[in-house]
């Protein structure tokens, strides 16, 4: 489980999060496993966000496009109101079970997203307004139905993380986190995000495969000024590819110009523009005034 929240605030009161937070080396009480009687309890009321990199682990695992297991596997879900999206799994028609859940356990176990490996452990990621570095803290889940609290095993939550092979999820989920924490700490100093640049964080973020079309396409290549190895990093490598994709969202979205732009870029854009323009203007110049022709006559033109 995975929090966003300003440093000045406590998890919810309503909320199964405990409202203290704790370092990692503090020593929790848990352990979780097939023999205990709320097995699997967890994964039948689902409410787990994913990270680009959980995307990316599952899509492979099951062989499919982002663009594919986003429609058949998530559902989108307002981070900020009218602002960025994240992605939730999307549980079994008519309920509220995970679709991944069978009576063995999970049938994605090895791939299975950074929130499901922290239960019952919530990742808080906070950043102060106008503050450059997000801080980490961490705070426990205690829901009733969950007997694993009981279980007599005493672990570090950093040891615990480690059990869980979170600390690779982690890794890679930090640029995501800190776009997000970026947005929300930032308020309006950045002003409304623009629909395009909303469209292209969830491109980057999410639908991985179709952001890499859009890296590789000529439209692409004429703004950036992109070298042919990392060219074929940006095509080969997953991960690099996901990594630029948040560099470039900071580059739209925050003006941190950190990618290369070639030089006669904006210069070409402006001349497209204009030669689209002139064209419209020639083409209502042939048609004349379009109001002074008969309903029927309006697109006799078009035969």
């Amino acid at each position: 489980m995975e929090k966003f929240i300003d440093i000045n605030e406590i998890p919810f009161p309503l909320s199964p999060v405990q409202p203290s937070l704790i370092e990692g080396d503090a020593k929790i009480q848990f352990q979780c496993h097939k023999g205990i009687a709320c097995f699997n309890a967890c994964c039948k009321n689902i409410d787990i966000s994913l990270t680009p990199y959980d995307i990316l682990r599952l899509k492979h695992r099951l062989d499919m496009t982002s663009s594919d297991f986003l429609v058949k596997y998530t559902i989108p879900y307002e981070l900020e109101k009218q602002s960025l999206a994240g992605v939730k799994l999307l549980p079994v028609e008519n309920g509220t079970a995970c679709q991944f859940m069978t009576e063995e356990g999970c049938s994605v176990y090895e791939d299975r997203p950074t929130a499901c490996r922290y239960y019952p452990v919530a990742l808080l990621s906070m950043r102060k307004q106008n503050e450059y570095t997000e801080r980490e803290a961490y705070a426990m889940v205690k829901e009733e139905h969950c007997l694993g609290h009981f279980e007599p095993r005493t672990i570090t939550i950093n040891e615990y993380r480690k059990e869980q092979g979170v600390e690779e999820y982690d890794e890679h989920g930090k640029g995501w986190r800190q776009l997000v924490l970026k947005k929300k700490s930032s308020g309006p100093s950045i002003g409304t995000p623009s629909k395009r640049s909303l469209q292209l964080f969830f491109m980057a973020c999410y639908d991985i495969d179709n952001f890499r079309k859009f890296v590789m396409s000529d439209s692409f290549n004429e703004v950036y000024d992109l070298s042919a190895e990392v060219k074929e990093q940006l095509q080969n490598d997953e991960i690099v590819l996901m990594n630029f994709g948040f560099q470039l969202i900071r580059h739209v979205m925050f003006n941190e110009p950190s990618i290369p732009m070639k030089a006669d870029a904006l210069d070409k854009r402006v001349a497209r523009k204009k030669e689209r323009e002139e064209v419209l203007d020639g083409i209502v110049q042939k048609l004349g005034p379009m109001e002074q022709l008969e309903p029927e006559d309006k697109y006799k033109h078009l035969d």
